[in-house]
This record gives structure tokens, C-alpha cells and sequence, in this order.
């Protein structure tokens, strides 16, 4: 088995859920569950952030000219559900039911045709940055699925690979031992904010500002920044805890 993640990058104005994802930095919306035949698509996403975040998130999830996933930029006439199963001041938790049409298509679909059956998917959404985590079998044709999807979603969405590797279950988070122990775009970013003083007290260059330095939208630096820590955070502990488990024998 393998797992293929891969981001997409949403314009403004082409998809609602991004638009009010750009406008709230604090919302996130991560999937529960995502279920795809070759006639329907069905999922559960949960969203968190603030109460103003998540009450225009559940507008344009409720939108009737927006199917969740489905690449066409106009209505594509599908019969959509969506439905609230879970609402409080800082937590939404969303189901979606729609019927493919002639002119339907989405992510789930795409690697239907040219991964086949069996797949897994994960995703994470901040800002305008949607990224996808497909788990596959190994022998799945990875880069002709990736070139039909960059037909479907055109030139609205940009679309970016961050890692095709075997699936390891033992490993968990990033290998402290590995001579590359972050994806090469983290890495770059990571280094560029340290020389630029993203991390200094007081900070010498704000996010944005970083940004349109390295020449990539703001949601994919602050993006790429989050994950790189979170790996570096997780590794780190994990070796506080060997080391540890092994001062107690």
C-alpha cells in the first residue's frame, strides 16, 4: 500500500467553502468520512473555528449551486442532501449526499477511474489550500490520475504533489534519523522564514510579507509552515520519550 498526498489551491470566488475559509484563518475543516461509487458521492466533514466562521461555513455548505467536491464551476444539476448533525459554538460537523450527472465530476471520482476500488481518503482544509491523502494500492497509475485531475479542475485551482511514499504504519510523524526528514517544500519554507527572521522576538517579517517574497500565496506558506512544525514538534517528543523510557531502566 501507498499513500499519495497532493494539495489543491482554490481562486477566489471559485468554490464558497474556501472563499469563507480564506476570510475566517482561524476555521479548519478536516473529513470524518468520504465514500465515492461511480454515481454518488457521500461524506462527513468536521469544522471547527469561530461561531461567525462556522455559520458562513454552513451556508455554503447548504448553497444549492455548490455540491461538495464536484469540480464543475457552474450548477451541474445534481440532486445534493446536506445535512447538520452536529452544532455548537466552535464545532460543526456536516453530511453530504449527492447523485453524479452527466457532467459531475470531483476528486473521489477521478481516482475512482484511474485508481480503482478500495481507496482511502483524507482531507484537510485551511484557508484556500485543500489537501488530499489517498491511501492506494502499489501499483496504482499515481501520475495518470494526477494529469486527468489537473484537466478537470483547470486553471481556477492549482494543484500541488507532496509526497507519493509506502505506507508504513510504524511510523509515526517524521524519522529523526532521515537525512530529509521534512517534504522539500517545508523544508524550503522553514528556512526561508529563519533567515528572514519569521522567528525572531520581535518578529523582523510578518507572514504575508514572507509570502510574496518566496513568491507563493499566503494560505500555502502559513500551510507548509504549520505542517514542518507539527512534524518537528511530534519527532521531538517522541525521542524526549525514548529517551525517557530508556533513563527508567
Amino acid at each position: 500500500m501507498r499513500e499519495f498526498v497532493f494539495a489543491m489551491e482554490y481562486e477566489p470566488g471559485t468554490n464558497p467553502v474556501a472563499d469563507v475559509l480564506a476570510e475566517y484563518p482561524d476555521a479548519s475543516i478536516r473529513s470524518l468520512s468520504c465514500h465515492v461509487t461511480a454515481d454518488s458521492l457521500w461524506r462527513v466533514d468536521h469544522a471547527e473555528g469561530s461561531s461567525e466562521a462556522l455559520e458562513a461555513l454552513e451556508d455554503a455548505y447548504k448553497n444549492a449551486d455548490f455540491f461538495a467536491d464536484c469540480l464543475v464551476k457552474d450548477d451541474c444539476g445534481a440532486d445534493c442532501e446536506v445535512q447538520v448533525l452536529d452544532r455548537s459554538n466552535d464545532t460543526l460537523v456536516v453530511y453530504t449526499y449527492w447523485d453524479r450527472t452527466d457532467v459531475c465530476t470531483s476528486v473521489p471520482h477521478v481516482a475512482l477511474e484511474y485508481l480503482g476500488e478500495g481507496l482511502l481518503f483524507e482531507t484537510y482544509r485551511e484557508g484556500r489550500r485543500y489537501r488530499w491523502r489517498i491511501v492506494l494500492g502499489s501499483d496504482a497509475p499515481i501520475h495518470d490520475f494526477f494529469d486527468a485531475l489537473g484537466g478537470e479542475v483547470g486553471e481556477c485551482t492549482g494543484m500541488e504533489m507532496l509526497r507519493l511514499t509506502e505506507l508504513d504504519p510504524e511510523r509515526n510523524g517524521i524519522d529523526p534519523g532521515s537525512d530529509e526528514p521534512l517534504p522539500s517544500e517545508q523544508r524550503e519554507a522553514l528556512r526561508a522564514a529563519v533567515e528572514h527572521g519569521y522567528y525572531e522576538t520581535p518578529r523582523q517579517i510578518e507572514l504575508s510579507e514572507l509570502a510574496e517574497a518566496l513568491g507563493v500565496p499566503r494560505s500555502t506558506l502559513s500551510y507548509r509552515l504549520r505542517r514542518a512544525e507539527a512534524s518537528l514538534a511530534t519527532a521531538f517528543a517522541d525521542e524526549e520519550s525514548v529517551e525517557q523510557l530508556a533513563a527508567e531502566r
